[in-house]
């Protein structure tokens, strides 16, 4: 029979290297005495990382840096979110880099949030949580929240082809599927630009 701490390695090798998970994420399989636990003997070992108090990171080595890389500010942002039970989206700047529609790289990285205003820090990164009515809370996939929020921060007027074939890359068919699925309400011109993206 397998212990804790080795169900505990095996989703996050489930999930695979870069992967971030809070001890929440395991509460409905274990106790929280045992996975804190399992999550503390990992740590020991080298073989996960805290990031920060309850979040852990399965580390993802670099050959051409020949170094672990930064861990993904977006999964932390959401392994937070899953922590304190909040919803969360991202505003239009930091959409718009994580689509590689903007070059800028924030030292900030915003989240609107209906939990309260937080900020956390790690290493030279800081993810900022404010405390809003969440316009678009109905969209619970990540790229859903993604795409309305960068499409919003361009505006209707700065969303030509080069931008329409860009976010067309950005996704595959199933995914564009659940976008299209998911975003049936949303802002009339968000709507049409992927209606046209995914039945174009």
């Amino acid at each position: 029979m397998k212990s804790v701490k080795d169900k505990t390695l095996a989703r996050f090798y489930g999930r695979g290297r870069g992967s971030i998970l809070s001890a929440t994420d395991f509460l409905t399989e274990f106790k929280r005495n045992d996975i804190d636990k399992a999550l503390s003997k990992l740590c020991k070992a080298g073989t996960i990382k805290r990031v920060m108090s309850g979040i852990y990171l399965y580390p993802e080595w670099s050959e051409l840096l020949q170094q672990n890389i930064s861990p993904n500010p977006d999964r932390i942002a959401h392994a937070l979110a899953r922590k304190y039970d909040w919803r969360i989206q991202p505003t239009g700047n930091t959409a718009l880099n994580y689509l590689g529609l903007s070059t800028q790289v924030p030292g900030r990285i915003i989240y609107l949030s209906d939990g309260p205003s937080r900020e956390y820090n790690y290493e030279k990164q800081t993810i900022q949580f404010k405390n809003t009515k969440l316009t678009e809370a109905g969209l619970k996939h990540r790229e859903s929240a993604l795409i309305v929020s960068a499409l919003k921060a361009l505006g209707k007027e700065n969303v030509n082809s080069e931008i329409i074939d860009k976010l067309k890359d950005k996704c595959d068919d199933d995914t564009w599927e659940r976008v299209f699925k998911e975003t049936a309400k949303v802002t009339g011109w968000i709507r049409n630009i992927i209606t046209q993206i995914c039945k174009g």
